[in-house]
């Protein structure tokens, strides 16, 4: 809702000004559909060539979150807590019994209570590959908390991609206004001979290429390119969230410790309050009994 509000009052507050001053739409729209097939053509171009297949699509979905924001809310971060508060427990109880949820956790009763987190793959896997290293004695903490390190870096590196990309369109938009202007400039330069309103207009034409392609980078693809990035890092708080816990839990810290460390690692406005957390706990362990 906020990307929207945003760019009606970009739009409003450029264009409102300028006819507030006296300027005239007339040249404006008259040019901006030759300019803006010019431009936007080009970069649109510029965009295929430097990325591949799935980084295109990839970038594309993540414009949507311009306007959705993080996909992560508080309610997931307690589901989050909850899932590994359970899986914590029967590991500790039951370390066969785990085996089936995390060998097949499309199926696990457990995570099918959770079904946000069960559809995200990513999360999917670092809960269940880390809890199956662990019940394989793979668990030395220093040494899983490095592999997850890494592991944390690729996913982000992956979804800043988008990012990146958005932004080296918005670092060319300028340059290549540049480019429709200049085309402009040629084209009047081939009317030389034609009278000082004939010519006015036809600089003034070719002067909107320059304005299109600092007013889409600054205005609009900039702001995109920032507020991905933003949603981006938020989100990742998400399985940054999972790997505090997991690497708790291999310390052997008890389960509820556990979940305390993950609870105090959320962003401070997604964090559940610990007497909902703990209310939420109290209920599994019923549910259990």
């Amino acid at each position: 809702m906020l990307g929207i509000i945003g760019i009606v009052v970009i739009l409003v507050m450029v264009f409102g000004g300028y006819i507030m001053a006296g300027g005239k739409m007339g040249i404006i729209l008259k040019t901006l559909p030759y300019e803006l097939t010019m431009i936007g053509g080009a970069a649109v171009g510029a965009f295929l060539i430097s990325n591949d297949m799935p980084s295109i699509k990839q970038s594309l979905r993540d414009i949507g979150k311009v306007f959705k924001g993080p996909r992560w809310k508080l309610e997931d971060y307690r589901d989050l807590l909850c899932l590994l508060f359970e899986l914590i427990r029967l590991a500790r109880a039951n370390p066969v019994g785990l085996e089936e949820h995390v060998e097949a956790p499309e199926t696990s009763i457990i995570f099918r209570k959770y079904p946000r987190i069960q559809h995200d793959h990513e999360a999917m896997e670092l809960i269940c590959d880390t809890l199956r290293a662990a019940s394989m004695n793979y668990d030395d903490p220093h040494q899983v908390e490095e592999v997850l390190d890494k592991r944390m870096e690729a996913t982000l590196h992956h979804a800043m991609h988008s990012s990146h990309a958005l932004q080296t369109v918005a670092d060319a938009l300028p340059a290549l206004g540049i480019v429709a202007a200049v085309l402009g400039v040629i084209k009047t330069m081939g009317s030389i001979d034609q009278p000082p309103e004939v010519l006015g207009k036809m600089i003034g034409g070719a002067l909107v290429g320059t304005f299109l392609g600092v007013f889409l980078a600054y205005g609009l693809m900039g702001p995109f390119a920032a507020r991905v990035k933003a949603v981006v890092e938020e989100d990742i708080h998400f399985y940054q969230l999972i790997r505090e816990v997991l690497i708790a839990n291999l310390h052997r810290h008890p389960a509820n410790i556990c979940i305390e460390v993950g609870r105090q690692n959320a962003p401070h406005h997604l964090r559940p309050g610990f007497s909902d957390l703990e209310s939420s706990m109290r209920n599994l362990k019923q549910d259990v009994a």
